[in-house]
């Protein structure tokens, strides 16, 4: 494993554009991306990429020096320690201008770095991991597969007197059972819970006729996030909740269209949905159409109003509108799908036909 010469090739690329003479990586799933090791911790500071023109090193501990050493074999290791601080390294380089993930450094790491640097400067990564290699894209897919699997078990599961908690842990058993984790918290919601889009999976139970069950959960596989969301009934739906997820259903199908006729800009997707949704009746999108997906649930592109981004061939991404009234209930219908040459490739593949559960 390690960083490939097209990685370093593009950092170096950023060194120049943005007037830098070196980068501080740390965010875990940057390291990750670049060097292939993925046992860092997320909670804790654990490593650093330190990269330049003529340098590039990976600072971390005595924890992890071996497994290191042995799995990233194209950057130079620094082993931090009382006795040989990272400061040390610092001042070898002689570097004044150095760029810095700024949303995801701590204020005192912040009043560090400044000490040792003229200047600091925010450099955004985050577009550089939003077109997927094939082998990211395989791994989406399994993620996805599981996660299809995992519906199909839950749905089975489904009782009158069952907990949202005791779904979401049976979920999440199921999953582990497949060599997976789960990539987020699972959300389920019961009948007005499914009107919260972040639902906070709860005790009630499920009872009476008419309900909507809401699922969003995500499988993670060799370090990769799949995410999906599926609405289902226990008991008969009504008018109002069947035209509800025609709607929901139909604005999905009406973005995957525009998608496959060429349209690429992302904040023109959003509009698309959120008109569709208004024509029926309802409110408009009251979040983003949708997010990329890769080691991380939410990368690049957005799909939001406000977004400048633009999808390209290689983009892996959800789409996700939702009708979410208060005090009655809630439908969101989320896909991942792969931008291909051809348009657009469906990854999570559970059906979403109008479920009725008895």
């Amino acid at each position: 494993m390690g960083m490939n010469k097209d990685k370093i090739g593009w950092i170096r690329a950023q060194l120049k554009k943005e007037g830098l003479d070196a980068v501080l990586i740390c965010s875990k799933d940057n390291i990750t991306y670049l060097t292939g090791y993925p046992n860092f911790s997320e909670k804790e500071r654990e490593a650093y990429i330190f990269a330049g023109y003529d340098f590039a090193y990976i600072i971390t501990d005595a924890r992890y020096t071996h497994e290191v050493k042995t799995q990233v074999t194209d950057l130079e290791i620094f082993e931090r320690s009382h006795s040989n601080p990272t400061e040390k390294l610092f001042k070898k380089h002689k570097i004044k201008i150095l760029g810095v993930e700024e949303d995801n450094l701590t204020i005192s790491e912040h009043k560090y770095f400044k000490k040792h640097f003229k200047k600091i400067k925010h450099i955004d990564l985050g577009n550089f991991r939003s077109v997927k290699t094939e082998d990211e894209i395989k791994k989406i897919e399994k993620a996805c597969d599981i996660g299809d699997l995992a519906f199909k078990y839950i749905v089975k599961k489904i009782k009158e007197g069952v907990s949202e908690k005791e779904l979401a842990g049976e979920l999440e058993n199921f999953i582990r059972s497949k060599g997976a984790v789960l990539s987020f918290p699972t959300i389920v919601a019961f009948g007005k819970n499914s009107a919260i889009p972040h639902h906070h999976t709860s005790d009630d139970k499920l009872d009476g006729n008419s309900q909507f069950i809401l699922f969003d959960f995500g499988v993670k596989f060799e370090n990769y996030c799949s995410d999906m969301t599926r609405t289902v009934f226990f008991g008969s739906p009504d008018k109002n909740q069947i035209k509800m997820y025609e709607t929901v259903l139909g604005v999905q199908q009406k973005v995957v269209n525009a998608v496959n006729s060429g349209e690429r800009k992302t904040s023109r997707i959003f509009k698309i949905a959120d008109k569709f949704i208004k024509s029926k009746g309802f409110q408009g999108l009251p979040h983003s159409l949708g997010h990329g997906i890769g080691l991380e649930v939410h990368e690049h592109p957005s799909l939001s109003l406000k977004s400048k981004e633009v999808l390209k061939e290689g983009m892996v991404f959800s789409i996700e509108p939702g009708i979410y009234l208060s005090d009655f209930g809630g439908i969101r219908i989320e896909d991942l799908f792969v931008l291909e040459k051809t348009g657009l490739r469906q990854l999570t593949k559970s059906s979403k036909n109008l479920m009725v559960l008895y």
